[in-house]
């Protein structure tokens, strides 16, 4: 397939998607969007693919926000249908990815960027990153997740002061929140996220998933997080990864899953 704002690259197991509107510091609009929701859903059906880095093109921008000017006129029910429909398709959607999703932020993640970089299951950030939700300074809040994400990820109080200042933070503010995982230099940021994800791909793809299901369980008020684990645990002992796996541990070689 293709598309008009963003680019895919695969290097063995692992598929690189970048989005690619640097006329707008690659900025979401629905249409990047909708295309970021078929790419990735052809990404997790690809038993080929066994972890997505996602990032920006450029040097300035991750993603510098969501396109202002398509919602600008928008009245009440627009606006709840368009945060309803981009959280479906795109943020919850990656999210509950069955795949590892790894955001490479390298440069501005603001307003929808950085809400984008937060429904990924980890982030890694270049020196040179700012990241915020300046929503309140336009009269509106985050309405992809960043309300419910943000205190998940560093606290109430500094999501409060974050979202309410409007402000950004730095990199390495960003690190010491825990909202990413690792701060390098911008030459370093992809080869960094491509390391992390080949040693996710060398591991149980059906595992991943089980526990990508379980972490978030506990994160939802009305689903009890120790059940779900306790699931997707014994789940996996009906897999062939689960029996290759522990055959290799006992026999001291290494596994060999599927596709790997």
């Amino acid at each position: 397939m293709t598309y008009n704002n963003i680019s895919l690259g695969q290097e063995g197991h692992v598929a690189t998607l970048t989005i690619s509107r640097p006329s707008k510091l690659n900025a979401l609009n629905r249409a990047t969007i909708e295309e970021l929701h078929q790419c990735l859903s052809q990404l997790e059906q690809d038993r080929e693919v066994k972890a997505i880095v996602l990032t920006g093109s450029g040097e300035k921008a991750f993603v510098a926000g969501a396109d202002i000017a398509e919602f600008a006129h928008f009245t009440e029910k627009q606006g709840r249908e368009l945060a309803a429909k981009g959280q479906e398709q795109l943020f919850h959607f990656v999210e509950n990815l069955a795949k590892p999703v790894i955001a490479a932020v390298n440069g501005f993640a603001l307003g929808g960027g950085l809400e984008l970089a937060m429904a990924c299951h980890f982030r890694l950030a270049s020196d040179n990153a700012k990241m915020g939700l300046p929503e309140v300074s336009l009269g509106v809040i985050p309405g992809y997740g960043g309300t419910q994400r943000l205190p998940q990820l560093v606290g109430k109080g500094r999501a409060m002061e974050m979202i309410m200042t409007a402000g950004m933070i730095d990199a390495r503010t960003a690190l010491d929140y825990g909202l990413v995982n690792h701060v390098v230099p911008q030459g370093q940021l992809l080869p960094l996220a491509l390391d992390l994800a080949q040693k996710m791909a060398r591991n149980s793809t059906v595992a991943i998933a089980h526990a990508i299901k379980a972490i978030n369980a506990g994160f939802k008020h009305t689903v009890n997080g120790y059940e779900t684990e306790i699931d997707a645990f014994g789940a996996c002992f009906a897999t062939d990864d689960f029996v290759e796996g522990t055959t290799a541990f006992l026999e001291k070689r290494k596994a060999n899953f599927p596709g790997s």
